[in-house]
């Protein structure tokens, strides 16, 4: 699990980034002003357990080989790490899945919800004729 947090140009915004064998799941959490380690801290013990259970879509990844790898050639990619800001292509294609489902859930949600309040209107039209017709 990845948590790289940095500022887009208006918000300050946290990547969740979590890998489970092959599948890579991501999440996007907005802090909006520069968040201190408290509320960062907070965020963790609280709202990060939350997200990652709501997390469904994932991106297939290719592992890496498990070779022996030089140290310092370890401690550079982990410089490199730390001062890259922003988000892996995966990540992004992992909260572009997520997006997508949630985006199509809701549209099934609105069209049933449309649908019945069509149902609706129809029962009601049709008992006002019958007692309209009633007692004539």
């Amino acid at each position: 699990m990845k948590l790289t947090i940095y500022h887009d140009g208006q918000y300050w915004v946290g990547i969740l980034e979590e890998q489970d064998q092959a599948r890579l799941k991501a999440v996007r959490f907005i802090f909006g002003s520069e968040p201190k380690d408290e509320e960062v801290l907070d965020f963790i013990r609280n709202d990060l357990s939350r997200l990652v259970d709501h997390l469904s879509q994932g991106v297939d990844v290719q592992l890496p080989e498990s070779r022996k790898r030089n140290p310092k050639r370890v401690a550079r990619l982990v410089s490199k790490e730390v001062r890259s800001k922003g988000v892996s292509t995966y990540a992004q294609e992992a909260m572009r899945l997520e997006y997508e489902k949630r985006k199509q859930d809701k549209q099934t949600d609105s069209k049933q919800r449309r649908e019945a309040a069509k149902e609706f209107k129809r029962e009601v039209k049709v008992r006002k004729a019958k007692e309209k017709h009633r007692g004539h």
